[in-house]
């Protein structure tokens, strides 16, 4: 078999299981704050990040990793491994796959770069369903073609955590910020195709909450559904809420919370929580 190196961007969540593997490598996205730069997940964690934002005005911006930070990467890994897996943050979110998939027209070690459509733990759900399929013996087109086909079938929805926060950092235009702060609305983001939109609009938290898991409730009734995947900002004890009341409907299915991290905190704020499943 071939050594295979599988490498992500800090965007994704590393579980216990994912940690252990020697073989995954994970390249920082680039955290601009109060004039200094920061590597996500390598100088600054969630906690430190939104410490630092409620005594700050400045507006945190990130960036994705260079070219060039990709090429040494693969070039490393070229001394070790016969071949990279790279699997990234929906490209449409974020420059990090255009970036290496730049980069692997440049190295010699052969590079296979994958569009997840997604982003924090489904993306590294992702990751570790190629892993599987590597070690039953797949071929590198079937691994690349089981995790696009995976990234289609998935579903989450966001409810965001500080409107202002997504403002501020540029992903929501102005009139929808001010409409949304003066009537209450909660919208519910979905991200469909890779691609952040308003899925709906609600007058309450509570109200939105339902929504979202009436989506999974429907869901369930014509898809399989391995595991439900709740994010979170930085706070779990909401998550814990939206477990307990998961669980009510979803008996036979696993139910993980994980955290959204630092780079996707920039634009969601600390309050933010929603679900995600693949729909198998």
């Amino acid at each position: 078999m071939e050594r295979i190196a599988w490498v992500t961007d800090s965007t994704a969540y590393l579980d216990e299981e994912l940690r252990r593997n020697k073989d995954i490598y994970v390249i920082p996205i680039t955290i601009f704050f109060d004039e200094e730069e920061f590597l996500d997940g390598v100088t600054i964690q969630p906690d430190e990040f939104f410490k630092r934002l409620k005594t700050t005005s400045t507006i945190p911006k990130t960036s994705q990793p260079s070219i060039g930070s990709f090429v040494d990467l693969y070039n490393q890994l070229a001394e070790n491994y016969d071949r990279v897996i790279s699997i990234h943050v929906a490209s449409k979110l974020s420059g990090t796959y255009s970036s290496a998939l730049q980069a692997s027209e440049i190295v010699s070690i052969p590079v296979t770069v994958i569009d997840s459509k997604i982003l924090t733990y489904p993306l590294s759900a992702l990751l570790k369903e190629g892993i599987i399929r590597y070690q039953t013996g797949d071929s590198i087109e079937e691994i690349e073609g089981h995790i696009k086909r995976l990234a289609d079938c998935n579903e989450t929805y966001v409810l965001i955590g500080s409107l202002e926060q997504l403002h501020r950092s540029g992903r929501m235009n102005t009139a929808q910020y001010y409409l949304g702060s003066m009537l209450q609305i909660k919208p519910i983001i979905s991200i469909e195709d890779g691609t952040l939109s308003v899925k709906e609009k609600v007058r309450s938290e509570k109200k939105a909450t339902e929504r979202v898991l009436d989506y999974l409730k429907k869901s369930l009734k014509s898809n399989n559904i391995e595991e439900v995947f709740i994010l979170y900002g930085l706070h779990d004890d909401k998550a814990m809420e939206w477990k307990k009341k998961i669980r009510e409907f979803a008996e036979h299915v696993k139910i993980n919370a994980y955290p959204l991290g630092t780079a996707l905190g920039v634009h969601a704020g600390e309050e933010t929580i929603g679900i995600s499943w693949i729909n198998k």
